[in-house]
């Protein structure tokens, strides 16, 4: 090639490169300045200050899913989403948050009235609205009104309306009470179709949480356990909402052909239906119920009637930074909420190491005398939660007592956390027991195998490659199989041994009610499996109580941020969804495809948490509902 040409195409190339660095550097600069300033509007655009009328109403616009703690969410990716409007994607909201709002407002006198507006309300366990229900009954008991209105009333969100004094529905609205139920996503076959091979070891009859990678089908074994803790839930559902609501237990439709008649008296009309069914008081307009509050509490410059709305109300109700006072005795809390996994982890999740740490604070703070576990878990790692154990045995032996307080799930893992404490407090909905641990593998020989990719070589011993996963290429031997059940028997006995060490049972009798099976509170309590039934507040009494108590305060220990997190906090903290949307209407299809990819997501999610580093589980795949 010629010198000319070669220089010719240096120089072509060359100018590429240049163009390229110049985009490049362009690109850089302008996330720098969209950086820079999303730091200085966070920096510079202070709160509004929340102004309430004279008379106004509580606007109860619940945002997303009512939790016992937020989970962890990067500050910096929060603003970014905020200021692309994407908001939050699972937005979360505290109990804790809510029960103090109702509480500041049930003694200010510019609040009239309380206004549930439950449209947005995600998930939510009957532990945590009972809770926010005892605030409503305080609110409505200092002669305040509270009043509900809505287009469609789910299960969840009918249950915290049923607490207002007058629900009324549009007059094209529905309710739908469709009662409880457990469907798993059963994997067995799509696992054949790829060839992966499914290693389960097990202990325990009604052990079903392997039974998705086992069968196509719910086995009777589980379907026995699961109804009958499924049924107590909804009995309680429906004794509550009845007694409240004024009818008779018998009033819920529990079969097609009830609901077929009931609404074909109703010449197919929904909002006429649940006038019947007294499950609304009347039917009105957005219009019709904004003029019912006007009369109330009075008008607004925008002909809306004076109201404050919860994001606004809790910004007055809830100091950004809490207090702690140096000189008074606390009861600590320490909240356990999610997969129990090995190591440390953020809030939402359950860290062996991070949580076992919490509970050490707490027993090296001299003004801590007592100590109250939190528990809203299915459970997980076994080994991290012997190591949570630990730490709670060594509270004991420090002179301080440990309440645990078991929110809507406290079973497998999440019961072995609660077993070493002075006492266990449970609701009568709490999911807890399903004592029995497993171990799950999956091999991939065949598929492998199938695409033509084989794995082989030669070791020192039988053993050698076993801890770089090589089994997970080449399968399991039988006696790699025996060897693991083994471990897995052992894991069980160990499970037994400390429940029934710590509960005052024997292995015998904690083998009677373990196996795996789930139980309700209200069973749970029969069984000896808790000691007492209550509420978290009462827990919080009971630890102040057995560590002799009369005055202190409650002092919530949560993980410290790093410097950098704590600045991004300081930084972007501020960062939430504006204000609340109604929920967007789906078809029956989209929503079909909505919820199988969303089980699908979190089934994923719960393998890839599965970490322990024994290949040991104790874990309740049922405690969830649908």
């Amino acid at each position: 090639m010629s010198e000319p040409r070669k220089g010719l195409i240096r120089r072509f190339f060359g100018a590429i490169w240049k163009v390229f660095k110049a985009f490049k550097a362009v690109v850089l600069n302008l996330l720098f300045i969209f950086i820079v300033a999303i730091v200085l509007v966070a920096m510079f655009s202070g709160e509004d200050e929340v102004k309430i009328a004279d008379t106004a109403a509580l606007v109860l616009n619940l945002n997303g899913d009512l939790v016992e703690e937020k989970r962890w969410v990067d500050p910096f990716a929060s603003a970014i989403n905020e200021s692309l409007g994407a908001g939050e994607e699972l937005p979360e909201i505290l109990v804790s948050d809510v029960v103090k709002v109702i509480e500041t407002a049930t003694t200010d006198n510019r609040i009239q009235a309380m206004v549930l507006d439950v449209s947005g309300l995600g998930s939510a366990s009957l532990d945590k609205m009972q809770r926010v229900g005892v605030a409503i009954d305080d609110f409505k008991a200092a002669g305040k009104k509270v009043f509900s209105h809505g287009a469609y009333y789910g299960q969840t969100q009918y249950y915290l309306a049923s607490y207002a004094d007058e629900i009324s529905l549009s007059p094209m609205g529905a309710v739908l009470l469709e009662g409880y139920g457990s469907y798993p996503m059963y994997y067995k076959d799509a696992l054949e179709k790829l060839k992966i091979n499914t290693h389960v070891f097990r202990v325990g009859t009604y052990k079903s949480a392997v039974e998705p990678f086992l069968r196509s089908d719910m086995s009777e074994a589980a379907k026995e356990a699961n109804i009958a803790w499924l049924s107590g839930l909804w009995d309680s559902y429906k004794q509550d909402v009845s007694s409240r609501r004024g009818f008779d237990i018998s009033n819920f439709d529990e079969t097609y052909e009830a609901l077929f008649q009931k609404l074909q008296a109703a010449d197919g009309d929904t909002a006429q239906y649940a006038i019947d069914n007294g499950f609304a008081d009347n039917l009105a307009t957005r219009e019709q119920f904004r003029q019912k509050l006007i009369d109330i509490v009075g008008e607004n410059d925008k002909h809306v009637y004076n109201h404050v709305g919860f994001d606004d109300y809790a910004k007055y109700a809830i100091a950004n930074t809490n207090f702690v006072n140096p000189l008074t005795s606390k009861v600590a809390v320490v909240v356990a909420r999610g997969m129990i996994v090995d190591g440390s982890a953020k809030a939402g999740t359950i860290g062996g190491d991070s949580t076992a740490a919490l509970l050490r604070k707490a027993r090296f703070d001299d003004k801590v005398k007592a100590v109250v576990l939190r528990i809203d878990s299915g459970g997980g790692s076994a080994f991290a939660s012997e190591v949570i154990g630990q730490e709670i045995s060594l509270l004991r032996e420090a002179g301080k007592p440990v309440i645990a307080s078991m929110g809507a799930v406290a079973a497998s893992g999440g019961y072995w956390i609660a077993a070493p404490a002075n006492e266990i407090w449970a609701s009568p909905t709490t999911i807890t027991g399903s004592i029995g641990i497993f171990g799950l593998l999956h091999t991939a020989e065949n598929s492998l195998a199938s695409l033509g990719l084989n794995v082989d070589g030669v070791g020192t011993t039988e053993l050698a490659g076993l801890s770089s996963g090589l089994p997970l290429y080449q399968g399991l031997t039988d006696k790699a199989k025996d060897i693991m059940q083994l471990l897995i028997e052992r894991g069980y006995t160990e499970f037994l041994t400390m429940v029934g060490s710590n509960r005052n049972m024997s292995i015998s009798e904690v083998d009677a009610v373990a196996q795996g099976r789930v139980w309700t509170g209200s069973t749970a309590l029969e069984l000896g499996l808790v000691d007492r039934l209550g509420t978290f507040d009462d827990a919080i009494a009971a630890a102040a109580e057995k560590a002799g108590l009369d005055n202190y305060d409650v002092q919530v220990i949560t993980q410290e941020l790093s410097p950098t997190e704590q600045m991004l906090k300081e930084l972007f903290g501020t960062a939430q969804a504006n204000g609340w949307l109604p929920q967007t209407q789906v078809s029956p299809e989209q929503l079909m495809l909505q919820r199988v990819g969303k089980q699908l997501r979190k089934d994923l999610v719960i393998l890839n948490q599965f970490n322990d580093p024994n290949g040991i589980y104790s874990y309740c795949v049922t405690c969830s509902i649908n």
